[in-house]
């Protein structure tokens, strides 16, 4: 973490997040991005809870992540449309958290996600300082970082080597494997909520889809249902048999 000289700008102690701002006043979402973060989170939160059965872990939805101090702060600070920060509290002191202040916890996440809805130039701006690229990689250093071009329906990871992004290839299923978390991530065409579209999506490391709540609520109710059809056909296949006897001259409940 990169941290101006505090006699420089006047400072006598290092805000945290109950004194930063928590919002630059623009608006930061698209009617996509909403849905993407809460099928990300929803789908990852059973694997995390095995990962942190201490619950010790924080996700952040285009939430701040302050790095250094500025004037105004909010310069000092990048927000991520989805990232994921292992073994700290969720909540400081019993209240949400306002952002992440890097110099208050020192961890920083183990994986960033952007959803690029242009052409991913800002997600891969090098500029120092000020360059998205250049801040995770160079500043905060998160070892994983995807860049998702919605248009495109494609995404990349890197991962972060002797410091700096090294490109990762796919795997045969396309998705790029994170083994700290356990999990693969891609590109899943199909519906979720009422859109269908392609969703950045995670997969276990046996290439199984990890599926949200509801969409294992439905999973549930789709096989109880078939079961109750399965029941109801062999009932009804005993029933015939059983009138075939009796038409025989033959008590089914004697066989």
């Amino acid at each position: 973490m990169t941290l101006a000289k505090l006699s420089e700008l006047g400072i006598t102690h290092l805000p945290d997040h109950t004194e930063l701002p928590e919002s630059n006043g623009s608006f930061v979402k698209n009617f996509q991005e909403h849905p993407q973060s809460i099928l990300l989170t929803n789908s990852i939160t059973s694997v995390l809870q095995q990962l942190h059965p201490d619950g010790q872990y924080a996700i952040g939805q285009d939430c701040g992540i302050y790095w250094r101090l500025t004037e105004p702060p909010e310069r000092g600070a990048e927000a991520p449309d989805w990232f994921y920060v292992p073994n700290v509290a969720p909540m400081l002191n019993g209240k949400f958290r306002r952002s992440y202040v890097l110099w208050q916890e020192y961890v920083a996440p183990l994986i960033i996600l952007e959803f690029a809805s242009g052409d991913g130039s800002e997600e891969r701006d090098t500029t120092p300082l000020t360059g998205k690229f250049w801040v995770y990689e160079q500043a905060i250093r998160v070892p994983f970082y995807g860049i998702y071009e919605v248009n495109k329906a494609s995404v990349e990871l890197y991962h972060l080597v002797d410091g700096r992004y090294e490109l990762l290839p796919a795997n045969e299923q396309g998705h790029y494997a994170i083994p700290a978390m356990g999990v693969e991530l891609g590109i899943w065409q199909g519906q979720y909520q009422n859109m269908t579209a392609p969703w950045l999506r995670w997969w276990d490391a046996q290439g199984n889809l990890l599926l949200s709540s509801e969409e294992r609520c439905l999973r549930q109710a789709t096989q109880t249902h078939l079961l109750t059809l399965q029941l109801e056909q062999e009932q009804q296949r005993s029933d015939r048999l059983a009138q075939k006897l009796r038409q025989l001259g033959i008590d089914p409940d004697q066989v």
